[in-house]
């Protein structure tokens, strides 16, 4: 739903899957975008992280899955998501993912679009890879601050999706998602305020001591410390 998420996301399978070519594209790389754009559509297999940017009136053969991970605000953008796979003849799948608090977008999408949608059990036997997301952020401050902002922008995005009706911000487990997104603490936002979270534990680290691995980003964060000091 946001260009935060896809860069957290992006930065987050890159290290989770090897052997997988993974590339990332959102409305803010105004420059970069046709030239990923090219280097997928020429890649014999692959992921790509994206924004609505990509969810209309681009033709990218043989894309077996989309996956939606944000349910799009309007019901014509969950189908134009959709006609990314299966085109021209071909056989491809496209996945929603729902909280059973959000299950009544499926009748909104069936009554909207005419939309015949299947249940798709959760797998089993899943990896926990949240260990290893939390001791990338500890490791590196840009993943740290990505995964805050992927966290902010996501709830903000929730907040103002066209479907309030059923998705309710006031619902949103904000526990659960900060873990889901690996978070070492809470971030400070207005949604937040005023709020306990007893479910979540924050990592028992100095966030702010946690450094960048990019060594100019680093000393120039330090040399803004100083400045603060």
């Amino acid at each position: 739903s946001t260009c935060a998420c896809v860069e957290y996301y992006g930065k987050a399978l890159e290290s989770l899957i090897k052997q997988v070519t993974i590339m990332s594209i959102h409305g803010k790389m105004k420059h970069k975008r046709n030239k990923i754009f090219t280097e997928f559509r020429k890649l014999p297999g692959g992921i790509l992280v994206c924004t609505d940017v990509m969810a209309r009136g681009i033709d990218i053969p043989e894309v077996h899955w989309v996956l939606q991970y944000d349910p799009p605000s309007s019901a014509s953008a969950f189908v134009h998501r959709c006609g990314r796979t299966a085109r021209i003849g071909n056989v491809g799948s496209a996945l929603v993912f729902l909280l059973p608090m959000e299950e009544s977008y499926i009748n909104f999408l069936s009554i909207n679009q005419k939309c015949p949608m299947q249940e798709m059990k959760p797998q089993t036997n899943v990896l926990d890879l949240l260990p290893k997301l939390k001791s990338m952020a500890l490791a590196d401050r840009a993943v740290f601050e990505k995964g805050m902002k992927a966290f902010v922008s996501y709830v903000q995005a929730y907040a103002k999706h066209e479907c309030n009706l059923i998705f309710r911000i006031k619902d949103l487990d904000f526990a659960s998602l900060a873990k889901g997104f690996a978070l070492l603490k809470m971030p400070k936002m207005p949604e937040l305020r005023g709020k306990c979270f007893p479910d979540f534990t924050p990592v028992a680290v100095n966030t702010d001591s946690i450094s960048f691995k990019d060594k100019n980003r680093e000393k120039q964060r330090q040399k803004q410390l100083e400045q603060q000091r």
